[in-house]
């Protein structure tokens, strides 16, 4: 792997000085890719008016083409974060309005280009903030694959639509969970709840494989992952070349004394770049959801397993696919009836510890 900078003709950035990511990485085969410590991009989507794209100007790499607000990542960077710049650089996406769902990790060893698919949770009018825009449009999602696409994305394009119809959910048992470990939890079970909800925002940020969460063929995709330009690579399960994590939206239901597990408004373990804040309505549950940084804290106003079910045939209800945490028989039964997977407490806390 060799780093050059932009050649001329390829300016970055005019308006202000280089980053020390702005560069070219040529790959031993010789394909230029940019950014040598990776590059990440922004998809976010809105239901009702589709895929935020951008139109780019000439002088840039596959110039006049529509892809995505994108670009190379800062030493030390995460690419979540550097995609959430990038956007906020290139197409003025404000903070909060947007919630990651997934991303699309395409890793040559020395390379990597990263897909944040966001949902679109404040709508928001985009904002031409620098020079690398010549339009941005929000696109219907029938209509991406009719625009002339960045080579890159074209080939991620079809993979990322097909993903785009899957939310995971997670549902998770407190007690159950909380009870499996003889950890002194029943001294305090408010503050054990309360750890074990950290823990699971923890998780979640970090990105969560999708059989984890029962998402079948979301492990790979066979493309670029994004708009990198990589060589074309068939598109068959066996690619290892890209690997899809996800950030699913978590219920945390307690009942009884941890019901009074406390608020809070910071996240654990680096958290969520892109938080939920949009409102959800309450069914079964007392005094509705807290901890919208990533996990919502659900405090069921009767017998627990009730809520558990409530909430589960929600999320049903509204398209999501629920994966319900417990290792309770009866319960286990009963979520499976409403349509949820399950997961069992060990398995969630084999999971956590990994």
């Amino acid at each position: 792997m060799t780093i050059v900078p932009p050649e001329p003709g390829e300016p970055r950035r005019p308006l202000g000085p280089l980053d020390s990511g702005d560069a070219w990485v040529i790959a031993p085969t010789g394909e230029r890719y940019w950014g040598p410590y990776g590059a990440a991009g922004l998809l976010a989507y809105d239901a009702a008016r589709g895929v935020l794209l951008q139109h780019r100007v000439g002088w840039s790499h596959f110039g006049g083409t529509w892809a995505l607000p994108g670009g190379a990542l800062h030493e030390g960077e995460s690419a979540i974060a550097g995609a959430r710049r990038e956007a906020q650089e290139e197409a003025g996406v404000p903070d909060g309005a947007v919630r990651a769902r997934f991303a699309s990790v395409f890793d040559l060893g020395y390379w990597s280009y990263t897909t944040v698919v966001a949902d679109v949770s404040v709508p928001f009018s985009p904002v031409i903030s620098d020079p690398e825009s010549v339009a941005l449009e929000w696109v219907p999602v029938d209509e991406v694959g009719e625009r002339p696409l960045h080579p890159g994305f074209a080939a991620a394009w079809p993979a990322l639509r097909e993903l785009l119809t899957v939310r995971p959910v997670v549902v998770v048992d407190a007690a159950n969970v909380v009870g499996s470990v003889p950890d002194g939890w029943w001294k305090d079970r408010a503050g054990a709840a309360g750890r074990l909800r950290d823990r699971l925002d923890a998780w979640r940020a970090s990105g969560v494989p999708g059989a984890a969460l029962g998402v079948a063929g979301s492990e790979w995709h066979g493309d670029d992952g994004g708009q990198g330009g990589a060589p074309e690579v068939s598109d068959t399960a066996h690619d290892d070349r890209t690997r899809i994590v996800w950030f699913p939206e978590i219920d945390l239901v307690v009942e009884g004394a941890a019901r009074d597990v406390a608020e809070r408004s910071e996240p654990a373990g680096g958290g969520d770049p892109f938080p939920r804040t949009e409102p959800l309505a309450d069914a079964g549950v007392e005094a509705g959801r807290t901890g919208a940084v990533g996990v919502s804290v659900v405090r069921a106003a009767g017998h627990g397993d009730d809520a558990i079910v409530e909430r589960v045939a929600e999320r049903v209800a509204s398209g999501a696919l629920v994966t319900a945490v417990t290792s309770d028989r009866e319960l286990r039964e009963r979520v499976e009836t409403e349509g949820a997977s399950v997961l069992s407490a060990g398995r969630l806390r084999a999971l956590l510890d990994a």
